[in-house]
């Protein structure tokens, strides 16, 4: 743990130092969306990394905490820093209530799978039909430059925001790598039958972790809305952020501390060189995201971070 707690500390510094160094818009808007997809990643990883529940439907927490920091602020005049616990705890509410029609009727694998992505275009659905949620238009925050209404002149203000709540997600995997509660997730992500016959509550620990996760994925969604001013729900429940959550999280390495944050900046790094070389030319992200998948589950299953820790030991076993 206290290896953990310094390495966690040493990353934060460095990132927190890189406004100091790094004078370019691109390139701290790119550590912000980085850092974003990481903490996406994080999320999913808790959920599917941890407890083995894979989901194809993270951006119905994702939008849930979108629309609560949005609609909060828009139609009940709430100050946002105000607005951002009541987001994360949405996103945990709407959690448990998917864990509890989930997991009380035995969903698991593809059939969990599935039903998240249900819910996601349920939600998408119910946000493009009531007014309050602006329907198709969407929300749009008001423009108020204050720290006080989280929001910031610069991006070194939404950095060290993302920044924070990463650094939480990373807290967060290293208990539940150290933890009771993470021993007992990752015997049921294991075998959940073996698990329960050991006595683990395996339907607490599911839903303590779709919570967990739920709460995350939320506070993503509700940074979104703070960077980008703007939310409608295409954005919020559309399969986007679903993917990349998965995406970060297996290319980095499922089940570990850092993975999701190796995965995330990879990916993003991926982008923005395709990006360059390729110009906005429809698909060709998707394309090398699928291409990377099939290469890590050939060659890496266990991910960049696994890669990286099987190459380090056999150095140094050769040593």
């Amino acid at each position: 743990m206290t290896r953990s707690a310094i390495a966690i500390a040493l990353f934060a510094i460095v990132v927190a130092l890189a406004p100091l160094v790094v004078a370019s818009d691109a390139w701290l808007n790119f550590i912000v969306l980085a850092l974003f997809g990481a903490l996406m990643a994080q999320a999913w990883n808790v959920l599917a990394g941890f407890g083995g529940q894979f989901s194809f439907g993270h951006a119905v927490f994702f939008g849930t905490g979108a629309y609560a920091m949005a609609v909060l602020q828009v139609r009940l005049g709430v100050n946002a820093w105000a607005a951002l616990p009541v987001a994360l705890a949405a996103g945990a509410a709407i959690g448990v209530f998917i864990g509890a029609l989930t997991f009380r009727y035995g969903l698991r694998g593809s059939y969990f799978a599935l039903a998240t992505l249900a819910f996601a275009e349920i939600f998408r659905i119910l946000a493009n039909t009531f007014q309050f949620t602006g329907a198709g238009a969407g929300l749009q925050i008001p423009l108020t430059k204050s720290p006080a209404m989280l929001q910031f002149d610069a991006r070194t203000g939404y950095l060290y925001v993302v920044l924070a709540f990463v650094v939480a997600g990373l807290a967060i995997a290293t208990w539940l790598k150290h933890s009771r509660f993470g021993a007992w997730l990752q015997a049921v992500r294991d075998n959940e039958e073996a698990a329960q016959a050991l006595g683990v509550d395996a339907y607490r620990v599911k839903l303590g972790a779709i919570a967990i996760s739920g709460a995350m994925m939320a506070a993503a969604g509700a940074f979104y809305v703070q960077y980008l001013h703007y939310i409608d729900p295409g954005l919020a429940y559309g399969p986007h952020y679903s993917v990349e959550a998965l995406v970060g999280a297996l290319v980095g390495g499922m089940g570990t501390v850092w993975g999701p944050v190796v995965g995330a900046f990879a990916l993003h790094l991926l982008s923005d060189l395709t990006r360059n070389a390729f110009g906005d030319v429809p698909g060709v992200n998707l394309m090398i995201y699928g291409a990377l998948l099939v290469l890590i589950v050939m060659f890496a299953p266990r991910g960049l971070a696994g890669l990286f820790a099987a190459l380090t030991a056999k150095l140094r076993g050769s040593k």
